[in-house]
């Protein structure tokens, strides 16, 4: 155990990622050495920032604080912290349950962790507010709202993080900036719902623009955008999207589902009919598009007929990233209010595994057909006896990756070009030119 070190412990997706990079820069102002998610925890002190969307998230959340609650009762580090997600929606549920966390901050009052805690030294940081040293300084997250206005049945979200609320353009593009001058090449743009940026502070959405002023900074390699909804979607940022060559041809674009009927009981506000128009509109005016997809299997009333439309549709579409999961009753939500669970655990499963079977081959096949082409790879890390790169269709941590053999003496963080020799189902293979 190291005194005076905090580890930072994040859970869930990349924009709890952006808050434990920001609370460390805090940290590091009044002197602290602070790692997240460090291979190995030495800290005195720990701080768990949590997930609550779904079951699965939730019950890591809860077994990795009582895994650290048990270090704190035999002696292994001082003090615990918890923040984030479960502790904003279960805050008095967790206070009691689980009392040997020193203290639970939520969602939006983490800062107070640092203001509590004595200056040590002097401040550690880089000019800007947040510099995650423990993770690769070539991408970078960057968060351009907080909260949710949809209110998709089945989804919690909104009674966690409350309404969407842009950041100003000129705050997101000075934040840019600074990471570009600490050496960010790379930025994933993220939001719970990117494609409403700016209603609240413009009276209009402004992502294109947002995205468009971006792209031109000088030093901004690569842009890829996260988490689009479907209704009313701004088909400016195709324009853009063909102008800036720096905007990867990349759209992260959450379905969920393509019977009418199931999109109805969701209250996704779209059709089968425009859902189908919206991916040919896509795949028509950026020639090339990667989309990625989330899809849900199990919910309420679901028929065999629904999911067979939901399995024909992914075979049509031919999505080049799939992820999917089975409907997880939220308390609270209006699918739990309104709605039976009552699609059986085993038959979830089961439709969840043939889904992702019919993907699996799509992804081969798609992949089958890089084999002989060249692209631009970044460069992400060294594992055994690869280097482990990215083409612009993929984002770090959830899509396919490019390996590279280690005696091709490449540089972490740099671009290349590679010739794809090889393919696996959800990986290429390849050389530099």
């Amino acid at each position: 155990m190291k005194q005076g070190r905090i580890d930072i412990v994040t859970l869930g997706c990349s924009k709890n990622l952006v808050d434990s990079e920001r609370l460390q820069r805090l940290f590091w102002k009044k002197g602290y050495e602070c790692h997240i998610d460090a291979t190995e925890v030495e800290g005195d002190t720990v701080v768990i920032n949590t997930c609550g969307f779904i079951g699965d998230a939730k019950e890591e959340s809860v077994n990795t604080i009582l895994e650290f609650a048990e270090a704190k009762e035999q002696g292994e580090i001082d003090r615990l912290y918890v923040m984030g997600c479960l502790s904003q929606r279960y805050l008095k549920e967790l206070q009691t349950e689980i009392p040997e966390v020193d203290r639970y901050y939520g969602k939006f009052d983490w800062n107070q962790l640092a203001e509590a805690l004595p200056t040590v030294g002097e401040d550690q940081t880089l000019k800007h507010d947040r510099y995650g040293k423990d993770k690769p300084r070539h991408y970078r997250y960057i968060k351009i709202s907080e909260g949710c206005d949809r209110h998709c049945a089945y989804c919690a979200i909104p009674l966690i993080t409350g309404k969407h609320v842009s950041r100003p353009i000129e705050e997101i593009l000075d934040e840019v900036r600074e990471l570009v001058s600490e050496g960010t090449k790379e930025f994933q743009i993220i939001a719970q719902e990117l494609t409403y940026y700016g209603i609240d502070l413009y009276g209009k959405r402004r992502i294109a623009d947002l995205i468009r002023q971006m792209a031109d900074i000088e030093g901004v390699e690569w842009i890829r955008l996260h988490y689009a909804y479907p209704n009313q979607f701004p088909m400016e940022l195709l324009e853009v999207m063909r102008e800036k060559g720096n905007v990867c041809k990349y759209m992260d674009i959450a379905l969920q589902h393509i019977s009418t009927s199931v999109l109805t009981r969701m209250c996704r506000n779209t059709t089968k009919e425009e859902t189908m128009n919206l991916i040919t509109r896509l795949r028509q005016e950026v020639p090339g598009i990667t989309l990625r997809t989330t899809l849900m299997v199990g919910f309420p009333g679901e028929t065999d007929e629904e999911f067979d439309e939901l399995v024909k549709f992914v075979k049509w579409a031919r999505f080049e990233r799939m992820g999917a999961f089975a409907y997880s009753e939220e308390e609270g939500t209006y699918s739990a209010e309104h709605y039976k669970d009552d699609v059986p655990e085993e038959v979830k499963q089961q439709r969840l595994d043939k889904l992702m079977r019919v993907q699996q081959r799509i992804s081969a096949e798609l992949m089958a057909e890089k084999i002989g082409k060249t692209f631009k790879v970044i460069i992400d890390r060294q594992e055994g006896d690869w280097y482990v790169g990215r083409t612009e269709y993929s984002s770090p941590e959830v899509d396919p990756e490019v390996l590279i053999p280690i005696d091709e003496d490449l540089e972490i963080g740099q671009f290349y070009e590679v010739e794809i020799t090889g393919s696996e189902e959800f990986d290429l293979y390849g050389s530099k030119k």
